[in-house]
């Protein structure tokens, strides 16, 4: 998300429902990444939202190459760097009640560790689609980019909380929806 900003207001959007059709209609959940397929269905069965991009976070290591991984990294202390493309979801919410607790709610993700969790919109998202939001796990100092190369040290810290972001996203589901 090379344009990631702070978190806009909501505006009104009265072709909501026919634009969330339609991304639905459109979504192929065979290119979701596999960890956060069932997790992004969850937020797409919300009447109040819906997904415009996921990704659950890829580590690229020496001997780990494939760009769609999804182990994790071994515990193994390294000093090499690890290339990291960011873990994110990438939301449209409706203006409404529930839709503003809900933006409430992801905002307050952000808290588990503000120095790697973000909550806000990428313009290009909002451009195309309004009332975007995307909460990403990245070092903050990286908070624009898609991908970086970080120390195998601080690769292990995003790979806990990037685990830890995603068990919340679900236990935010569970409790509130």
């Amino acid at each position: 998300m090379e344009t990631f900003t702070s978190v806009r207001e909501p505006v009104d959007n009265p072709d909501y429902d026919v634009q969330r059709r339609q991304a639905l209609a459109r979504l192929d959940l065979a290119k979701i990444d596999a960890p956060i397929v069932t997790l992004v269905q969850r937020f797409n069965d919300l009447p109040y939202c819906f997904t415009l991009q996921s990704c659950c976070g890829h580590f690229l290591s020496a001997g780990q190459r494939d760009p769609h991984n999804v182990q994790v990294l071994p515990t193994v202390r390294s000093t090499a760097a690890v290339d990291y493309r960011i873990a994110y979801l990438a939301l449209c919410i409706d203006r409404n009640d529930e839709g503003i607790s809900l933006l409430t709610d992801l905002s307050e993700i952000a808290a588990i560790d503000p120095g790697y969790i973000q909550f806000g919109c990428a313009e290009w998202f909002w451009e195309r689609q309004v009332n975007s939001y995307a909460l990403q796990v990245e070092p903050k100092r990286y908070q624009a980019r898609d991908s970086v190369s970080i120390a195998y040290e601080e690769a292990l810290h995003v790979q806990t909380i990037r685990d830890t972001f995603f068990a919340v996203l679900e236990r935010l589901l569970d409790v509130s929806r």
